[in-house]
């Protein structure tokens, strides 16, 4: 795992050496073990680099045989292997063990068509010295990231967007309008980002610079259409068990010890049952519990730890830790946050490190590809609903599928339509299924200033996301809707970003994602609905497959989605002291983005008041988190808060 930037200038405006080397430093973070910088007269590429595969001589930059291409790569090739004897048989004598050099030769022979050879989690820039172009390209789901922007006729690119802003000619600016996206996804649609004229290439694309501009081309998309394997449950099981199998060997492979998060779920205890499987011997296991009991899954870990007897080290995050390591948080992700979710993972994957892992496998991407999410049921219960809305029995059905949440808990009948009953009858709805999610995060908009109300002026996050769906969008199933909604956009934008990549390599820690395998999604997406949610029984698959292989506990107990305590953290008497300065109208009034008299009544009605709502804990999460980019990437201009120093540049001059 690496972090790769680069800088293509035509014209000779800048040092790029030293530019780059900036950059790299930036986030050092990603790859701690060494660092290479390679230039020519028109581009300058860099990578930093963790260590996990061929130790010894896997270094960055890289070039082909030929010495024509030259690579950055950030990410793993897990079928490396076999591409490598492929290119064997072809008569390429490799001089690596690496899956770089692999990839590299590979766009050398088959150019950007050997993406769809590739099973992996990668993103990589490719210099071609004989054409004086760059190639980059991004996996299918958009596990790790990759931005650029264009400043002056100079092309920059980084694995993270403080490496851009290294680079004082790059403006630092929020954007409104993708704010807005962000207040409503917990995300901006890619490309875009939080700051003007910052982009991130998207999931399954790649992209050519070069004297002609920018050319973007898609080389993969999620297709959960209506075109359905007619299997029979048997037939599907023993299908995707021999996918899976496959999917966890293969990130398996490492020249460093790989480990497991092990939460008690039923997606974690499944990963690392496989991984029990196929590699018998000692795992390193590693969960975060809470203290605040509505929060923690604690006893469903030590179960499966005794079930599936792991080496397991666990750590207890109080709402004083979360809030303390907040900040970093943001500086990582880079984005404005709406919840504190991603803290405790930052927190855990520094066990991770401090453990000497590099490697850890996780269960992300289940709940997409197999319908486990509580939106999956909520949207069929609220379709049931819609046909007699004035039903009172109805709606109480929402109460089995939130019994995490205290509020919903004893809630009556007339305030659960208050809170589920936004467009009920709006079925037709594209994007119905996560109507009622994306108001409620709607509401953070309603607290803009009168400047950022007139600089959106209008614009619509729904209808942007409604021009972008696939074209045959309204023949696929509900069900299908909302996974692709849940997986294009909340997934790949938030899951992957703020609270996987971002979390994991702040401590340089890379995360692995068997479910996230193409082919496991791909199945996933050809099976007819009844397999995946049958009725209201989400993961129907998955806890058939797991049925006597793992705890019947774990198979059978209810749907926890992983939250974080929000109230305790940022409203507290010991809360930390950049709060109430985040919270401030006179950090209201600099960063301009909300409105100091909305945001005060607010907090107002907060303290007199014994409660929090969600939408509230949303909104001081998001006015906090703001204020803190603003502070960080804006208002401050020294980047040296969290970087150290670079290992061992190794610079190879004019290629």
């Amino acid at each position: 795992m690496c972090g790769v930037a680069g800088i293509v200038d035509y014209h000779g405006k800048r040092n790029t050496v030293s530019a780059v080397g900036a950059m790299l430093q930036s986030f050092s973070h990603r790859g701690p073990d060494e660092s290479g910088v390679c230039h020519s007269p028109s581009a300058t590429i860099g990578n930093v680099r963790l260590s996990i595969i061929d130790l010894q001589t896997g270094q960055q930059p890289l070039s082909d045989i030929s010495g024509r291409y030259w690579i950055v790569f950030n990410g793993e090739i897990f079928n490396y292997i076999e591409l490598r004897e492929q290119l064997v048989k072809k008569g390429l004598r490799l001089k690596t063990r690496s899956d770089t050099e692999v990839l590299v030769n590979l766009y050398a022979v088959y150019g950007r068509n050997c993406l769809n050879m590739l099973n992996g989690q990668f993103a990589f820039a490719i210099w071609d010295k004989q054409k004086e172009e760059i190639f980059l390209a991004r996996d299918r789901v958009g596990i790790r990231p990759l931005f650029y922007t264009v400043s002056d006729g100079v092309f920059y690119f980084g694995s993270e967007i403080k490496a851009l802003f290294r680079n004082p000619e790059i403006k630092r600016e929020l954007d409104p309008k993708n704010l807005s996206e962000i207040y409503t996804f917990w995300t901006a649609l890619t490309p875009g980002t939080a700051f003007r004229d910052i982009f991130e290439l998207s999931p399954g694309h790649c992209m050519t610079y070069g004297p002609a501009g920018i050319q973007t081309e898609k080389f993969w998309e999620l297709n959960i259409g209506p075109d359905r394997v007619n299997l029979s449950l048997p037939e599907a099981l023993e299908q995707f068990n021999e996918l899976f199998v496959s999917a966890v060997r293969i990130r398996l492979r490492a020249d460093v010890e790989v480990a497991a998060y092990l939460s008690g779920g039923l997606d974690s205890t499944t990963t690392v049952a496989y991984i029990r499987d196929i590699e018998p011997g000692i795992l390193n296991t590693f969960s975060i519990g809470f203290d605040d009991r509505d929060f923690d899954e604690s006893r469903y870990q030590e179960e499966a730890v005794r079930y599936l007897n792991t080496n397991h080290r666990s750590i207890t995050c109080s709402s004083r830790e979360i809030a303390d390591a907040f900040p970093r948080v943001v500086w990582h992700s880079e984005i404005p946050l709406t919840r504190t979710a991603p803290t405790p993972m930052l927190i855990l994957s520094k066990l991770v490190r401090d453990n000497n892992i590099k490697v850890v496998i996780t269960g992300e991407g289940s709940d997409e590809i197999l319908a486990g999410y509580d939106i999956f049921r909520e949207a069929v219960i609220r379709q049931f609903w819609s046909r007699q809305p004035a039903s009172a029995f109805r709606p109480m059905l929402l109460k089995r599928i939130y019994p995490d949440i205290p509020h919903l808990r004893n809630a009556s009948p007339n305030i659960l339509k208050m809170f589920f009953g936004y467009k009920l009858e709006d079925t037709a709805n594209p994007l119905y299924s996560h109507l009622l999610r994306w108001n409620n995060s709607n509401h953070i908009k309603k607290h803009f200033s009168e400047a950022i109300k007139a600089s959106v002026n209008g614009y619509d996050s729904l209808e942007h996301l409604s021009a972008r769906l696939p074209q045959n969008f309204s023949s696929w199933s509900a069900l299908a809707k909302a996974q692709w909604l849940e997986t294009t956009v909340f997934m790949s934008g938030y899951l992957l970003s703020s609270q996987g990549d971002r979390m994991a390599m702040a401590n340089s820690v890379e995360g692995r994602y068997p479910f996230l395998d193409y082919r496991v999604i791909e199945f996933c997406s050809s099976l007819p609905d009844r397999l995946k949610l049958n009725g209201t029984n989400e993961k129907y698959l998955l806890k058939k497959l797991m049925t006597g292989r793992i705890p019947d506990s774990i198979v059978k107990r209810p749907k926890q989605p992983y939250r974080a305590p929000i109230s305790s953290v940022f409203l507290s008497k010991s809360k930390p002291d950049y709060v109430n300065e985040m919270l401030s109208a006179g950090m209201i009034r600099k960063a301009g983005i909300f409105s100091p008299e909305s945001v005060t009544g607010l907090l107002d009605r907060i303290q007199k008041s014994a409660t929090v709502s969600e939408m509230d804990n949303m909104l001081i999460t998001a006015v906090i988190s703001t204020h803190l980019l603003y502070h960080q990437f804006i208002e401050n201009q020294n980047q040296d808060l969290l970087n150290s120093p670079l290992n061992n540049l190794n610079v190879i001059d004019k290629i």
